[in-house]
């Protein structure tokens, strides 16, 4: 806030009007605006719908309409949906739910982001990359949502039981988000990339199971693990993904893209992270 070069402007993306004003002065969007994680998406299936699709379709409509401002799209992993060819490739056929299950609502409206998006660019024109983005993780993450690593990590710290969802033989790829942001940058200046998409994360693959134990290890915690059925977490027609794993090579061949964070040194940031805004917590309630 302190940066003369900063400018901070507080909105909703569902109001056409807000978006006018920052997208006519922007040179490049990243457009990362969604309703995000598990739990949120459950729990408010008409706002998550919204948000994602008629939120998006603003966007891109303001920046086609202030003069074609080039849009880096945050796409997720979840448009993959019941794929069972590994790793997943952005040429892949595409396989949800019934609509019953709200989490193939959240998987169609990423999906119809991508549509909007691609439809724009060839319409119009309208520059615009889409990336799709897997489990990104790091500092400042919170598991309040779903997010299982800060969620484990936080369990941890306070000697909690590590809830795992299932028989945690799930796995999931993590990627660090400095390792996301620095891609997000860069394939932003490739113009070859416009009107493409792209898998954006770490395909170095690891069991729930795995990964809670590494977390004990890492922060010498004695906390026990404890398994919980989706269902009774979720609902009953919650349906899991059991391995999501993607192919990262063409976006290698647009940039220099090699995620090689390590998950323990994330594992330490974000308990160093957890540590301090708990401390700051502390300090606010005894002044």
């Amino acid at each position: 806030m302190a940066n003369s070069d900063f400018r901070l402007v507080k909105g909703d993306i569902l109001n056409s009007s807000d978006l006018a004003g920052p997208v006519a002065q922007a040179d490049l969007i990243y457009h990362l605006a969604a309703s995000v994680g598990v739990r949120y998406v459950i729990d408010n299936p008409v706002t998550t719908l919204e948000t994602n699709t008629r939120g998006t379709a603003n966007l891109l409509t303001a920046a086609r309409e202030k003069g074609g401002k080039k849009v880096v799209l945050a796409s997720s992993s979840e448009v993959y949906g019941r794929n069972s060819n590994l790793p997943f490739r952005e040429d892949d056929v595409l396989s949800l739910g019934p609509t019953s299950v709200p989490r193939w609502g959240y998987a169609c409206s990423k999906m119809l982001d991508e549509f909007l998006a691609l439809a724009h660019w060839k319409e119009s024109g309208l520059p615009v990359v889409i990336l799709r983005l897997f489990n990104t993780v790091g500092p400042r993450q919170q598991g309040s949502y779903g997010m299982v690593l800060p969620r484990m990590v936080e369990q941890c710290l306070g000697n909690q039981p590590v809830t795992v969802y299932g028989d945690g033989s799930q796995t999931r790829c993590f990627a660090y988000v400095g390792d996301v942001t620095k891609a997000l940058m860069e394939i932003a200046v490739v113009s070859e990339a416009e009107g493409q998409v792209f898998n954006l994360g770490n395909d170095a693959e690891i069991t729930i199971n795995d990964l809670a134990e590494l977390i004990k290890k890492s922060l010498k915690s004695g906390s026990t693990i404890n398994h919980v059925p989706f269902e009774s977490v979720y609902g009953s027609d919650f349906q899991d993904i059991p391995r999501r794993v993607p192919d990262i090579s063409k976006i290698k061949r647009y940039i220099n893209y090699d995620p090689r964070t390590e998950l323990t040194q994330v594992i330490s940031e974000l308990a160093a992270d957890i540590n301090h805004r708990n401390s700051m917590k502390i300090k606010i309630r005894s002044s």
